[in-house]
Parts: structure tokens; C-alpha cells; sequence
């Protein structure tokens, strides 16, 4: 059987609802490319444990394919820079005449793409460029054509958009020969991660999803914010690897909604996926986001504090503010953290600690099972009040607060920092000296009233800077 056709797969490694894959399918027989690019990865600060699952849904990937037919082939590189000559040796050796892939959003990923495009035309075997996996995968613009620098109106137009879409998700390819032999992935670093908590596996990434819209979906508002309960979807990692694809998502939304009988619009869960959508566009608007800067300039003469004491602390989770332990631990036990802890976390170290929001942010992509790059600047950036439509400069949130408000009982903080598990509810939030000296927990590393007002000083002093 003669293939022409080629898919190179990335952070799309899944066999339903895939354009590249199932549009070149449609041509003919197809073959399936997968790079194994580990220095480049090391380079973006992606943690061992999503180099893991990648290596885990890859090798799923593998064997799904081979039951339908379709070989799948592995180029092993260091970086990015060596994959255009790479993947053309690889098309002249095999008599490949069309390369199909789908489009990807980050700016090192673009000039990739486009380095693999130009030295392939020029040599005649043409590139089909797919869809990102974007939910709306169009430019969101506004009446004058430009970005959205606020989400709101953003989410509006993306919903008119998004309304205009068939969100039937695409079919897995059909079946193209009798099934293959499985390959072996190349040699890869020694890493593992939490398996218990995301099997490397597609057809349980589905599974989670209808579970969660099933059961948890039409809650999700009242009870997203609450850590010690298992509200979330915990479907990041999977969207991250693109073991779900935006259609799939989609359909499981409108079909409970449906059952429901309520509005697919109305649902708080599309609106965080349209989160997601909005920072990965922002990459695209403003590029100087990918290079380490903020998105408001004035903020770039901000002088942040550097307390490497302090910086430890919170990475180990030494603190001594409970509910900032408890997550900081949860992200180095896991690899995942809730999403307000980590807006708590960030703002503690961005506004109280005051040290530079970029140090945390890499600390994050480091440890983060479901780090991407979009979404974890966009993230830090909010809490740093640096970013696109952040929290004001003044919001500063009081971790003690938060915690009481969130963790009302210190569930969740028992869970992570059980050496503070006998005390008692009130008491778990912000223990006496004398508790923390019995408990062997450590005092605060800063006191927040002042550490507060400091922050605001910095931000006040921008004023004019525009």
C-alpha cells in the first residue's frame, strides 16, 4: 500500500476529532509522524511529569493507530531548529507527497512550523495547515478588526462566533489496512507522575469529560472555588497534550445542557475554555508576551524585591500561611494545583513577597503537569496586575482570608500540611506561635498588613508612566 500522505502530530495526540488527521484521511492512505523533541522541551521549563503523559499518550496513540491500520513513525531531535530537515529526509526517503498538520499558536512553535513549510514546498511536497485547537479557531476581532485587550466583550463576540460553528466533533479515521504490528517509543528520560490521577489514555480523557458535564458540570459555578472539593474537571492536563480535542468539549457541553434544559451559553465551564482561547490568542496579537514582557509596559520599571529565603519558602511550601503551603505542596506532590490556589499563590508571591511574577511563573511551568505557556502567563500575569484585563493593582488578596472563606473547615489544608491536622477549625488558618512551635510548622515570612501596602506604594508610584 503506497502512502503519500503524512500527519504530523504534536500537542494533538488523540485519533478522534482531529483535523489533520481525519482530513488527510479522506485523501488516502495515511501515516503518522510523532517528534520527540526532549532539550527543546527542557528549554520551555515543561515539567517532568507532562513530559511523562506525553510519552504515555503517545505510546496509547500508537497502539489505537496500528489497530486501524496507520504506521506510526518517530524522528528523535533535540530541538525544533534540527525538525525541517529531519522531517524533509524523512518525506524524500518514504516518497511522501503531503504533509498535514495542525496549526499551533506559540511563537516558537510558529517559526517551526513555518521553517518545515518553506523547506518542504520549495521542494515540492506540499503542507496542509489544520485548525489550532482553539474552540473558536478565527481571529476574535472587534468591529475595527482589532484584538480584544478585555475579556468581556472578547467572550461576547466569541459566543456569536462560536453559535456559527458545527460542534460535531470529527470522526476517527476509518480502518485503512488490517492491524499493525505496535512501535516502540524512542528512549526516553526516566520520569513518571501521578498515572493514578491521569492515565495516559484517551478514551478515559472522554470519559472524565461526560462524567464531569454529567455530574458536576451544572454545579460548577457554586462550588469551583472550594479545593477541598472535587468540583473541577481536572481536565488540563489532557486539554494541554490534546488527548480532548475543543468539538469534544463542546458537544459534551451542549448535550448536557440539553438535558438540562438550559442554555449551552449559560455554562461557567465553557466560559473558563474560553479563558484559555483568549490567552492563547493574546500570544498571537502581542508577541512581545512570548519574550518575557508584560503586557502593560509601564509595569516594567516595577523593581521587584528578590528574597531568595522567602522563594524558597513558598516553593517548598514553608510559608508559614497555611493555605499557601497547602497548594504549593499540592503542585510538588501532584503536579496540578486548583485553580484559586493559584491565584492565591501567585498573588503572594507577585504582591506580597513582591518578588518578579516571571520567576514564579517558571516555577509553575516546571511543576505543572498541565503547563502551557498561554495559560500560566496569562494566569501570573493577572495576579501580578502586568497583564491583559489582571486584577487591580490594589486587589491583594489576604491569604489568611481566602483561606477562611475557601477552606472554611481546613479540609484541604489538612490534607497538604498534616502536621497542623489537630488543630481546630478556627485555629488552622493562622496558628498561634505557640501552636506552630508544637506543630513544628514555621512562623510567616511576612507580615501582610504592611507587606500590602508596600505593593500598593510600587503600583501607585507607575502613576504617569503610560
Amino acid at each position: 500500500m503506497k502512502i503519500e500522505h503524512l500527519v504530523w502530530l504534536r500537542n494533538d495526540l488523540r485519533w478522534e476529532d482531529n483535523p489533520a488527521l481525519y482530513h488527510a484521511s479522506q485523501q488516502g492512505p495515511i501515516a503518522v509522524l510523532l517528534t520527540v523533541t526532549e532539550a527543546q522541551w527542557q528549554e520551555h521549563n515543561e515539567s517532568d511529569a507532562k513530559t511523562a503523559l506525553r510519552f504515555g499518550l503517545m505510546q496509547t496513540l500508537c497502539k489505537s493507530l496500528a489497530e486501524l491500520g496507520i504506521p506510526v513513525h518517530f524522528i528523535k531531535e533535540d530541538k525544533f531548529s534540527s525538525l525541517p530537515t529531519a522531517i524533509h529526509n524523512f518525506c524524500e526517503q518514504h516518497q511522501i507527497q503531503h504533509l498535514w498538520f495542525n496549526e499551533e499558536l506559540p511563537i516558537d512553535e510558529q517559526k517551526r512550523d513555518q521553517a518545515v513549510h518553506s523547506l518542504l514546498t520549495q521542494n515540492n511536497i506540499a503542507c496542509h495547515i489544520e485548525d489550532s485547537d482553539l474552540i473558536v479557531a478565527n481571529p476574535v476581532l472587534s468591529q475595527q478588526q482589532t484584538p480584544f485587550k478585555v475579556f468581556t466583550p472578547y467572550f461576547k463576540r466569541w459566543l456569536t462566533l462560536l453559535s456559527q460553528q458545527d460542534p460535531t466533533p470529527l470522526p476517527a479515521p476509518s480502518a485503512q489496512s488490517t492491524p499493525l504490528s505496535d512501535v516502540a517509543l524512542p528512549a526516553h528520560l526516566n520520569v513518571s507522575y501521578r498515572e493514578d490521577l491521569w492515565p495516559a489514555d484517551q478514551t478515559i480523557a472522554r470519559q472524565k469529560l461526560w462524567q464531569f458535564c454529567h455530574h458536576k458540570e451544572r454545579h460548577y459555578n457554586e462550588d469551583r472555588d472550594y479545593p477541598a472539593q472535587p468540583a473541577t474537571s481536572t481536565l488540563s492536563p489532557y486539554l494541554a497534550l490534546g488527548a480532548l480535542g475543543p468539538r469534544q468539549c463542546l458537544e459534551a457541553i451542549h448535550y448536557t445542557c440539553s438535558q438540562e434544559d438550559k442554555s449551552w451559553q449559560d455554562s461557567i465551564w465553557l466560559k473558563e475554555l474560553a479563558w484559555r482561547d483568549f490567552y492563547r490568542q493574546l500570544m498571537v496579537h502581542f508577541p512581545a508576551l512570548s519574550k518575557g514582557f508584560p503586557f502593560k509596559p509601564e509595569t516594567n520599571a516595577l523593581i521587584w524585591r528578590h528574597n531568595q529565603t522567602e522563594i524558597d519558602a513558598w516553593q517548598q511550601g514553608l510559608t508559614g500561611f497555611p493555605i499557601v503551603d497547602a497548594a504549593m505542596r499540592q503542585l510538588n506532590q501532584t503536579g496540578w494545583m486548583h485553580n484559586r490556589l493559584r491565584m492565591i499563590t501567585a498573588s503572594f508571591f507577585s504582591k506580597l513577597m513582591f518578588a518578579d511574577w516571571r520567576h514564579g511563573e517558571a516555577y509553575f511551568m516546571s511543576k505543572l503537569i498541565d503547563g502551557e505557556f498561554a495559560a500560566n502567563n496569562g494566569g501570573w500575569q493577572w495576579s501580578a496586575s502586568t497583564g491583559c484585563d489582571a486584577a487591580p493593582y490594589f486587589r491583594v488578596f489576604n491569604p489568611t482570608r481566602q483561606s477562611e472563606t475557601y477552606d472554611k473547615h481546613g479540609d484541604f489544608i489538612r490534607r497538604f500540611v498534616p502536621e497542623l491536622a489537630r488543630l481546630d477549625n478556627k485555629s488552622i488558618h493562622n496558628p498561634t506561635p505557640q501552636q506552630r512551635q508544637e506543630c513544628q510548622y514555621p512562623m510567616p515570612v511576612l507580615d501582610y498588613k504592611p507587606a500590602r501596602l508596600a505593593a500598593i506604594a510600587a503600583f501607585d508610584a507607575l502613576k504617569g508612566l503610560k
